[in-house]
């Protein structure tokens, strides 16, 4: 089949443009803007929080902070501001897809589902889904919890898991949908709940904080497996192996130690799972 030049030159040109439309390269943005948007959870510490003076702060903070150095210097940039815009858990994934910020820093378990919307970088940590009570309501197993209120935010991986598990326990219970980890204790405090259902190391962090820790209990077992990572565009390889290369410097040259000391190191030392985890993760360059 003939094609003259111009029509040859022409679907040259389209071909650049769809490839163009499909690069997103958020790397090109920000060396232009000279900044980062990372969005963070303000209600996940010690993961991601805002403290008095309405700054982010956490574990998860730090290593977008430290995605950000990488950045600014594989940019070859003199000073790169970083931005931080506060998400929940029902917009943070939406954030990311509409480009509203270029990272998601906080608490989000990386899903196959949620794959088909965003994408994650390598894991940053690794946690199983609990249930924080009263000695009063007289709850020591999952099981118990059959016919009980349960506090827990509404649409996230915890929920699911959490009705995946009453029903192979047969247990069913009402479930009492909450915005955050504050109003979730809140719940259980009052006496709206029986027990508020999330991530253990959340509700660990949650109840030290409380006025009175020693009227918090957790129930024995985990009812899921949370590998939590970072959250970034679907269609940008080359910002999501930015970000991997931060983290994998991290757990590689023992970056992340004083990071995890400083906001979960009161919690315990790693697991085995969470160091099997930093150790799987220490990719070679």
């Amino acid at each position: 089949m003939f094609r003259s030049p111009l029509l040859a030159s022409l679907i040259a040109v389209a071909a650049l443009a769809v490839g163009s439309v499909h690069a997103a390269p958020t790397l090109d943005r920000i060396k232009s803007t000279g900044a980062v948007v990372f969005g963070y959870r303000v209600g996940a510490a010690p993961f991601s929080f805002a403290d008095r003076d309405g700054r982010a702060r956490g574990y998860s903070v730090e290593l977008c902070e430290a995605v950000a150095r990488t950045v600014q210097k594989q940019l070859g940039l003199s000073t790169l501001k970083v931005e931080w815009k506060p998400v929940d858990a029902s917009t943070r994934l939406d954030a990311v897809e509409r480009g509203d910020v270029d990272a998601v820093c906080g608490t989000t378990t990386i899903t196959l589902t949620r794959m088909e919307k965003v994408d994650f970088s390598v894991p940053i940590y690794v946690d199983g889904g609990g249930v924080l009570t009263r000695p009063a309501a007289n709850i020591t197993r999952l099981v118990d919890l059959k016919g009980k209120r349960i506090a827990v935010i509404a649409g996230t991986t915890t929920e699911q898991a959490l009705v995946r598990q009453l029903n192979v326990l047969e247990a069913p219970a009402t479930l009492v949908p909450v915005k955050d980890g504050a109003e979730g204790l809140a719940a259980l405090l009052a006496g709206k709940a029986d027990g508020y259902a999330g991530d253990r190391v959340v509700l660990a962090g949650l109840k030290q904080r409380s006025v009175d820790p020693r009227g918090l209990v957790f129930v024995d077992g985990d009812f899921s497996f949370e590998p939590y990572a970072l959250v970034v565009r679907r269609d940008d390889p080359d910002f999501r192996l930015a970000v991997n290369r931060a983290l994998v410097a991290l757990y590689r040259d023992g970056g992340i130690d004083p990071i995890f000391q400083r906001w979960l190191g009161h919690l315990g030392r790693p697991g085995p799972l969470l160091h099997a985890m930093f150790y799987l993760n220490t990719l070679p360059e």
